[in-house]
């Protein structure tokens, strides 16, 4: 099911009165750098639990029955929908089990348990961390009642997602600006499922652009292909939350007729993204978060002229992991 505009809009009325409303940032400086006529910043690093991913989340869990809320949901995340779906879950009184990679970031799996729900960490050895977490989520699911969530795959987390998109085509409006171009992270595809669609149903001639990390590019093989592609496992990227190997079928069929292109982004560039929007925008963005913002400086999409929208999608990282990313950019 691809989500209507009115689905939207309707997920957006909820999950609006629950999340922050996240500035937009204009920074003259990226505009000078880039050859830009503007570009805009939407930093959802500042969201609660500190990331876009309680949007998609809240709206998921609103949909379940008084019976499924009272039994308790369980999902597998490396990290952000974990801390989201949390957030959530408290907020709403619905009990939540989250499956993580032993090896997801240690601030993130501390933040998740702070938000009162259960982890359950897995050891994934040589195979692909998601594919045993997966697996692992399921048996919980089956062996305790639970109801099992996915973090990217779902038509209802795309339409809650696309709360981000919703919120910038407000806030471009009130200064009477519209967006030429989007550049939008890409893990699983949640997030740029739901921004892809808000534009495409609402300003259909903006550009949209998908950024993966190298090696995990997903998403750009499935558009280039027309089917979904799943990446062989190779070296890790530091964009913790964007190395899913494919693309979920609920976000792809919402973005293959919007006219979206992929793009990739190496680790070098991601830690210098990071040190530029600390120093010019004052922000603090995690590799996967700042992913975006490494695409537009990366010069490979010509700008020049253009009024830009970056999406930063994430700011979960501990500073001494901050601190070593931006010393090394």
């Amino acid at each position: 099911m691809i989500p209507t505009l009115d689905h939207l809009r309707r997920a957006y009325a909820v999950t609006s009165g629950a999340t922050h409303l996240t500035p937009l940032l204009e920074s003259a400086a990226l505009a000078r750098q880039t050859g830009a006529s503007s570009v805009y910043v939407k930093p959802e690093a500042l969201q609660w639990a500190g990331s876009f991913k309680v949007r998609g989340a809240y709206w998921r869990l609103k949909q379940l029955s008084p019976e499924e809320a009272r039994r308790g949901v369980v999902a597998y995340s490396s990290g952000n929908f974990a801390q989201g779906l949390a957030a959530a879950g408290q907020a709403l009184g619905i009990p939540v089990t989250i499956v993580m990679p032993i090896d997801a970031p240690v601030a993130k799996r501390e933040a998740t348990a702070g938000y009162g729900a259960t982890v359950v960490l897995t050891d994934h050895g040589e195979r692909a961390r998601e594919e045993v977490a997966s697996e692992k989520a399921r048996e919980i699911a089956r062996e305790s009642g639970l109801v099992l969530l996915h973090p990217f795959d779902d038509a209802e987390i795309v339409a809650g997602q696309a709360g981000v998109g919703l919120e910038a085509l407000d806030q471009l409006a009130a200064r009477g600006a519209s967006a030429d171009v989007v550049f939008c992270p890409v893990g699983g595809g949640g997030l740029i499922g739901g921004v892809a669609l808000a534009f495409h149903y609402l300003s259909p001639r903006t550009e949209l652009i998908a950024v993966e990390p190298k090696g995990f590019n997903g998403l750009g093989a499935s558009l280039a292909s027309g089917r979904i592609e799943t990446m062989p496992i190779g070296p890790r990227s530091i964009c913790d939350g964007l190395m899913a190997r494919r693309p979920g079928e609920a976000p792809f069929a919402a973005v293959r007729d919007t006219g979206l292109r992929g793009m990739t982004v190496d680790d070098a560039a991601v830690r210098q993204a990071m040190k530029i929007a600390f120093e010019r925008l004052k922000i603090a963005l995690e590799p996967s978060g700042a992913a975006s913002l490494a695409a537009l400086l990366s010069g490979e999409c010509d700008v020049r002229g253009k009024t830009v929208l970056v999406i930063a999608s994430g700011g979960n990282v501990a500073l001494a992991d901050f601190m070593k990313q931006v010393e090394h950019a």
